[in-house]
């Protein structure tokens, strides 16, 4: 494994384990996922120039525009979550009580 997968994978997995183990906020958990699809873009982006193929180049622009919208629909859901439990805390969220 090169370093450059090394350091692309290790990217993910720190990013993964911040949302699995530090999950304390909702804005917590959002910059978790957002700092996984950039090391997902960042990895997608160098694959395609190992291998100069111009049929994969519109996968890394078509995964931040997914990544863009997730972001907006996750901020939306932080502000709608904060203006209805006046907090973020993903301990006080329970789906019987909303």
């Amino acid at each position: 494994m090169s370093p450059t997968h090394f350091t692309f994978s290790m990217a993910f997995l720190l990013g993964l384990m911040g949302l699995t183990f530090h999950r304390n906020h909702l804005l917590s958990a959002l910059l978790c996922l957002e700092a996984m699809m950039l090391s997902l873009f960042l990895a997608l982006s160098l694959w395609t120039l190992e291998l100069n193929s111009t049929s994969f180049s519109a996968s890394p622009m078509l995964l931040l525009a997914f990544s863009a919208c997730e972001a907006s629909a996750g901020l939306a859901l932080l502000v709608a979550t904060t203006r209805t439990h006046g907090t973020d805390h993903l301990q006080n969220l329970n789906l019987l009580q909303c």
